[in-house]
């Protein structure tokens, strides 16, 4: 379930979204420097980390799903937001070189139907940056941010739904390392706690930022002769493990051999001839 775009424009606005703003674009922009002449979508409410690439940046697009609503954005420019369907996207094939999928995917109730509408509008070879709750970190079970409200993901399930909608994950980022609280103590040694959760607890971080570029399939050539159709084995089922079906496919029949030589009737012993 969407959470409302008046809340998520206000909670950015607040000291701590400023301060997340701050430390999740940090990760994000190392993972893309400069995109300069490129074109970017943003997914979900993505604004607030859109912004830095504005004045560099040939197209930057807010696109926001219905169920959460729209602002005007950036708010001292020409509106660049647009209401969608997380679906049906309404941008044709291939227009963007980058997207960032932001409070979307734990927010969703169709999580690969929105990646495989990304994956549409990228080009060959554009690239996408998703940021979800990380399932073991706090800030997934706390309501204080927007990230406590959605879906939460281990690393290996967005990997995993990442490859299943065509995607080649290429890098993995981690931000939220610091307490999930408005404390202005905590709050003015956050860079400190970024610095020593990176190395002393990565993987209880707060958020994950997943990286990953638009796999395109290549047709294979056809080969002449009869089609083998083959059915794959799953992993978690052992070799030789009885599974209690029969194989599929027609009864082997009983085949008749024949030599080319009409059969020869002979009569019947028990039959009489006479008359």
């Amino acid at each position: 379930m969407y959470l409302d775009v008046a809340d998520l424009r206000t909670f950015y606005d607040l000291p701590l979204g400023r301060l997340l703003r701050s430390l999740v674009g940090g990760r994000i922009r190392a993972l893309w420097p400069s995109l300069k002449g490129q074109s970017m979508l943003g997914v979900g409410y993505a604004g607030p980390f859109l912004r830095p690439y504005l004045d560099e940046a040939e197209r930057c697009v807010a696109a926001m799903p219905g169920p959460q609503g729209v602002v005007a954005w950036p708010r001292e420019r020409d509106n660049a937001a647009v209401l969608v369907d997380e679906a049906h996207l309404p941008f044709s094939d291939a227009l963007f070189e980058r997207a960032l999928v932001v409070h979307a995917l734990d927010l969703s109730g169709d999580p690969a139907a929105m990646l495989r509408e990304v994956w549409r509008v990228l080009a060959p070879g554009g690239r996408v940056i998703v940021v979800v709750p990380n399932r073991r970190g706090l800030w997934s079970q706390s309501e204080t941010s927007p990230f406590g409200y959605g879906r939460p993901y281990s690393r290996g399930q967005i990997q995993g739904l990442l490859k299943t909608c065509q995607f080649d994950v290429t890098a993995n980022e981690e931000a939220l390392f610091l307490p999930p609280t408005r404390a202005r103590m905590v709050l003015r040694s956050a860079r400190t706690w970024e610095a020593a959760g990176r190395r002393l607890w990565p993987a209880f971080a707060g958020l994950l930022l997943v990286e990953a570029e638009k796999r395109i399939y290549r047709g294979l050539p056809v080969e002449e002769g009869p089609r083998v159709l083959r059915v794959l084995r799953p992993v978690f089922i052992p070799e030789g493990a009885a599974t209690g079906l029969r194989p599929a496919g027609p009864e082997p029949s009983r085949l008749t051999v024949s030599t080319g030589t009409p059969p020869v009737r002979r009569p019947d012993s028990t039959a009489t001839t006479a008359r």
